[in-house]
Parts: C-alpha cells; sequence; structure tokens
C-alpha cells in the first residue's frame, strides 16, 4: 500500500474521531481536510462514511456495561425497552429524510464553501442557545436520559435531521436541539453519543451496500487505519467531552465554527487556497 495513502487515511481517520462528538461537524471537517489533501471521489465518500464506524465502536466499548445492560434486558425489562425505543424514533427521522434526499444534498453541499456557511450558521444558533441560556435558563425537565419520552425522542430525532447538511455537525444539532427541547447538558450529549450507534452503523451499512462496486478486499487496508484511527482519537474525545460539559457550555466551539467558516470562506473567495470540490 502506498506510504502516502495511508498517511491520508490515518490524518482522515483522526479528523473523524476529534470531530464525531464535538459540535463542529465532522462531515465538514473530512469534506475540507479531504479537499486538503486531495483526498476525494466517489471511493473517499464511502471511505468517508465507513471510518464513523470506529467513531461508533468508541461509544459501544465507553458505554459497554449499559449497552449490555439494554440489551440483555430487550425481552424481560421494561427500562431497557424504552431506552432501545426511543433510540429507534430519534433515529428513524434523519435515516428517512437521508434516503429520500441524500443524493441531491451530496450534489449540492458536500464542498467546501456549503461547508464554511453551514459552519457560520450553525456557530450563530449555539451562541443564540446558550446567551439565551444564561439570561433566561431554559427549564431541565429531563436530567437523565432514561427520562425521556418518545415524544423527547423523536424531537431529537428532528433536531438530528438538520445534520444532514453537510457543517451543520449531528452531534451538535441533537445535543442544542436537546437542551432546547428540556433536557440537561449531560443528558442531551448522552443522548447525541448514543444516537450515534445506529445512525452511522445505519449509514455504514447502507453506502458500502449502495456502492459495493465501487470497493474491493484491496480497499480493507486503507479503510482499517482510517477506522482504527477514528476510534483512538474518538474514545480520548468522549472523555473529553464528558468532563469539559460539567463545567463549560458550548460558546468555545461556537466561535470556533465561524472563525473557521470564515478562514474557508476568505481563502476561497481570494484563491489563497485552492479548494477542490
Amino acid at each position: 500500500m502506498d506510504f502516502i495513502l495511508a498517511l491520508k487515511a490515518l490524518i482522515m481517520g483522526l479528523v473523524e474521531g476529534f470531530t464525531e462528538f464535538l459540535p463542529i461537524s465532522s462531515t465538514g471537517h473530512l469534506i475540507l481536510a479531504g479537499s486538503l489533501l486531495h483526498f476525494t471521489g466517489d471511493k473517499v465518500k464511502v471511505f468517508e462514511i465507513v471510518i464513523q464506524t470506529g467513531a461508533m465502536l468508541a461509544v459501544c466499548w465507553e458505554y459497554r456495561q449499559r449497552i449490555g445492560s439494554v440489551l440483555a434486558g430487550l425481552l424481560t425489562d421494561a427500562k431497557s425497552q424504552k431506552f432501545a425505543i426511543n433510540l429507534i424514533i430519534a433515529f428513524l427521522p434523519a435515516a428517512l429524510l437521508g434516503l429520500l434526499f441524500a443524493k441531491k444534498i451530496k450534489a449540492v453541499l458536500f464542498a467546501p464553501v456549503p461547508v464554511a456557511l453551514a459552519f457560520i450558521v450553525g456557530g450563530f444558533v449555539i451562541l443564540w442557545v446558550e446567551r439565551r441560556n444564561k439570561a433566561n435558563p431554559i427549564v431541565v425537565r429531563i436530567v437523565a436520559v432514561d427520562e425521556m419520552s418518545a415524544l423527547d425522542a423523536f424531537k431529537v430525532g428532528c433536531a438530528q435531521a438538520f445534520a444532514l447538511v453537510p457543517g451543520t455537525s449531528r452531534s451538535g444539532a441533537t445535543i442544542i436541539g436537546g437542551m432546547l427541547f428540556g433536557l440537561s447538558r449531560k443528558a442531551a450529549t448522552e443522548f447525541s453519543f448514543f444516537l450515534a450507534i445506529p445512525t452511522l452503523l445505519g449509514a455504514t451499512v447502507y453506502s458500502i451496500y449502495k456502492e459495493r462496486a465501487l470497493l474491493s478486499m484491496a480497499d480493507l487496508p486503507l479503510f482499517s487505519i482510517g477506522t482504527v484511527a477514528a476510534f483512538a482519537s474518538a474514545f480520548l474525545c468522549v472523555r473529553w467531552l464528558l468532563r469539559y460539559i460539567s463545567t463549560h457550555d458550548f460558546t468555545v466551539f461556537a466561535w470556533y465554527r465561524i472563525a473557521f467558516g470564515l478562514i474557508i470562506l476568505f481563502t476561497a473567495y481570494s484563491g489563497s487556497v485552492t479548494w477542490a470540490e
């Protein structure tokens, strides 16, 4: 395997893992990183989706006891059944809309400038929510994930659907949306982690099946490097984020999004960086 290609796969995996669970858009960062690395094309789009499995497995490992308990109690425990049903309900809006509009979204929005605009808009949304929360604190109805109703799960699922637009951030949409709907910051963050499991797994299986003609066994080493890198970096990020939210809000991520988006727009229109579509 070509060393440079392997290095690009490693970098992309690290980018995926470090950004998947932060409210800054992993898809957006992968599009930008791929453009800078000249690592683009239809097969790379599949690669970007598949390596999300590594980030998903990091959540599975971090919450392995909770997930094992839910799986063991699916047939007998009402609490486990409720949790599983809520995940399915929250997963459906983005899944259905993705099946309907994914092709058009990829054709139009999977490019640096649209991603930059989504970064900026998303940053201002986070600032608005955090400042509103400070001036007039949102009433917290749900302190823990187990307290969520089916309607709460559906609302968070609808929020996740906004992340079909690259640059929006799946985790950002679910966490900020969850907070607006009355979830505590911790409950919204943890539910976002759990919701990543069916969402990322479903996207991976669908992408591999749909684009199976593009893939071969020769791609396995490259995909493996990206997936392992995503697992390691996501594992570190999940643990850090859980500590961070105990004493901080998401304002710093909002300013990062806005600044990064403006830099992309400036470099694109000034011609100082040639962004690949």
